[in-house]
């Protein structure tokens, strides 16, 4: 007979968002049960957001090594012999990082009162669970009823059925822990991952060939913001081909066959293949069509509170579709987990942003010009390039630009975009002024700290007033 547990709240998912909501419910005092099939931190700590940042960051220095060895003079008066790299190693101290992370978020778990039980879950009913896992007695799944029941199981990559995946064809997941590295890369989606990691490996020495369907990389931003990326790309070496069809591996299985919009047919040649054309919510093989809750497309559809078509059942993350975000999911786990202590709620952010950690990274927050456009709103936008800013030149990329949109009528900012080295980091400044209300003015007059990247962020908001200082 299956042991019974009961508790108040009970997490399936122990990524961003499951563990967020259940140290805040922790915190609050409500009886928490967490339920994670793999590793606490889900794809984003454990094979996405940290450890692909990880290898951004040795896939930088390794380039800047090879660049000064390959006797490019270097203004700096740097000199480099010929650089190597034992990618074992930095496998390693990238899996350190992730450890660390895992670990620390398993001690607040336990610090703030979370059972966490390992094993694979499946819904029985909008009360019930039962987990099958090593933790059972006499191996017996233990059963878990539960008044709230929180669904955050996240996402998995999609495959493309004309290229199963493989030893040879690779998700993200693998791409992020190589034993070692090809000397011949296709990479199958110009979207963020695609670009991430076909980055990491070119420079990291591998030749690699971006495969999109789309016409232009990147094809969620305007093409404003994406052309720096496709001229670094250039820079670098990547092989890029547009608006191509992949119909599947060569016969001899080296190589990946592609059609263009006329029907002609190529093959490029791939010693690895990593398919990155999206993700989806994982809604299978965990029991949740018994639920029959109410669908969104392939996600859960949920109101501004994360609850679903059932009483008491609440959904968060990419389970719940687009934008499939670390920070959306954190944010959405806090509130629930404030719903069932009694606070009130509602998930209504001002703005969710987003950065593509490509080289250079690009951040956008709000609205862009064109999406201002087709909301109908009047507005005046303005843009300050990173050729004019001093800390841009000490860090010797200058490429790039800060944009604003406001409202012309009463100059209320609606959108902030960036690229450019480092921009990352503005995210913080472009989301709080959404949320805050702020206008051109408020901007323009705060006084930003110099030599930084953020006096961007104030001389586009004095453009868009027209009186930028330095430019």
């Amino acid at each position: 007979m299956s042991e019974i547990q009961t508790t108040t709240l009970l997490v399936i998912g122990g990524g961003p968002g499951g563990y967020v909501a259940a140290i805040r419910a922790g915190q609050l005092g409500v009886p928490t049960v967490l339920v994670e099939r793999e590793r606490l931190g889900g794809t984003c700590l454990n094979i996405g957001c940290i450890p692909s940042k990880a290898l951004i960051h040795a896939g930088e220095e390794f380039e800047k090594a090879t660049h000064y060895a390959a006797g490019q003079a270097s203004p700096l008066g740097i000199r480099v012999q010929a650089p190597h790299i034992d990618i074992a190693q930095t496998v390693a101290w990238k899996d350190g990082i992730v450890e660390r992370l895992t670990g620390g978020v398993a001690g607040l778990l336990k610090k703030h009162g979370v059972t966490v039980i390992h094993g694979h879950a499946r819904v029985l009913d909008g009360k019930t669970v039962e987990v099958t896992s090593g933790d059972a007695q006499d191996g017996q799944p233990l059963r878990i009823q539960c008044e709230h029941l929180l669904l955050a199981a996240g996402s998995e990559p999609v495959p493309l059925p004309s290229m199963p995946f493989s030893d040879r064809v690779i998700t993200s997941t693998e791409a992020l822990s190589p034993r070692t590295l090809p000397r011949r890369l296709v990479v199958v989606g110009a979207g963020y991952i695609g670009l991430e990691l076909g980055t990491v490996y070119r420079k990291l020495g591998v030749e690699v060939t971006v495969v999109e369907a789309k016409a232009r990389i990147l094809p969620t931003y305007d093409a404003a913001l994406t052309k720096p990326v496709a001229e670094a790309l250039a820079r670098l070496g990547v092989t890029v081909h547009l608006e191509r069809k992949v119909l599947g591996l060569n016969h001899a299985g080296d190589a990946v066959r592609v059609q263009d919009a006329a029907g002609a047919e190529t093959e490029l040649p791939a010693d690895r293949v990593l398919v990155a054309v999206g993700r989806r919510a994982r809604t299978q093989d965990w029991g949740l069509e018994s639920l029959q809750l109410d669908r969104n497309g392939g996600a859960l559809r949920i109101d501004d509170q994360c609850r679903t078509s059932m009483r008491n059942v609440w959904a968060i993350g990419d389970l719940t579709g687009e934008p499939m975000l670390a920070h959306r999911a954190m944010a959405q786990g806090e509130m629930v987990a404030e719903l069932i202590a009694g606070r009130r709620r509602h998930f209504t952010p001002a703005a969710i942003p987003a950065v593509c950690f490509t080289d250079p990274e690009i951040v956008t927050a709000g609205l862009s010009p064109p999406e201002a456009e087709a909301a109908g709103l009047d507005c005046v936008s303005a843009v300050f390039p990173f050729s004019a800013n001093g800390r841009a030149m000490t860090l010797g990329s200058t490429e790039g630009f800060v944009r604003v949109v406001a409202r012309r009528d009463n100059h209320l900012i609606v959108g902030w975009q960036a690229v450019g080295r480092g921009v990352s980091e503005l995210a913080a400044a472009f989301s709080q002024s959404l949320e805050m209300g702020a206008r051109l003015e408020d901007v323009a007059g705060t006084i930003h700290a110099h030599p930084t990247l953020g006096e961007a962020v104030q001389e586009a908001a004095l453009r868009a007033l027209g009186h930028a200082l330095h430019i």
